[in-house]
């Protein structure tokens, strides 16, 4: 059953985000038909009519088709393009991101101090402080706040404005990347994130920080990305 405190989305969208995830699951392969209406709704605690309106949505998806007289049927299944891997070493993550080539759209740049801790490193003078969407093929699939010691920023500011900034530091002889540590945790998205992605209030998103320090232990960049949770895939080798 869902809660009313669960999300400030509505029950219909959340309901259609739990069905197509057992779409996408097999839990309904494709040619399954759907239990009733009546089943469904008892099952979310929610009005026949909110079923029928998530139903609606995933018909429109072209993943559900309602035959008159015999009920609602699995047709396709959701798209499984998880290209978009987390990686987990600096020259990996500047290939990728070389690799991939996305659009940018910066949505804010101004000087700001990021929130450090001690263990992060020594914050520099000044940040210049940028505010991005990047895309692919015209999907927007992050939203991704720098912070860059200014001092760098003005070595290269152009491409800085209009490239990626991963690639541009690890090409850099000076200041070198000493250390670059990165944390990667399971969030929702917000009203903000969720219109600059477009996708629903409360999604499942995938939110990395990133820091970067140079050989003395100063903080050069700081990266908080917010990723569309359908885009994602994290790969990791295990020691033995």
């Amino acid at each position: 059953m869902l809660s009313s405190a669960d999300s400030r989305s509505p029950k219909y969208a959340r309901i259609a985000d739990s069905m197509r995830q057992r779409i996408a699951r097999a839990a309904w392969p494709r040619g399954t038909r759907l239990p009733a209406n009546e089943a469904l709704a008892a099952e979310f605690g929610v009005s026949r009519v909110t079923i029928r309106q998530a139903v609606d949505i995933l018909v429109r998806e072209g993943l559900l088709e309602a035959r008159q007289g015999s009920g609602t049927y699995v047709t396709e299944t959701p798209s499984q393009d998880r290209w978009l891997r987390v990686e987990t070493s600096l020259a990996a993550l500047a290939t990728i991101y070389r690799d991939t080539s996305p659009e940018i759209l910066t949505i804010a740049e101004s000087s700001a101090a990021p929130r450090l801790t001690p263990a992060d490193g020594t914050p520099a003078a000044r940040y210049v402080y940028m505010r991005r969407v990047h895309s692919r093929a015209g999907e927007p699939y992050c939203v991704i706040g720098i912070y860059l010691d200014e001092a760098v920023f003005q070595r290269c500011p152009e491409r800085f404005r209009a490239e990626v900034v991963i690639p541009i530091l690890a090409g850099l002889s000076r200041p070198r990347i000493a250390r670059a540590r990165q944390t990667f945790t399971i969030g929702i998205a917000d009203l903000d994130v969720a219109q600059q992605l477009g996708i629903p209030l409360s999604a499942p998103v995938g939110e990395v920080r990133r820091v970067f320090t140079d050989e003395d232990g100063r903080v050069i960049y700081l990266g908080e990305v917010t990723y569309r949770g359908d885009f994602v895939r994290i790969e990791m080798d295990l020691k033995p």
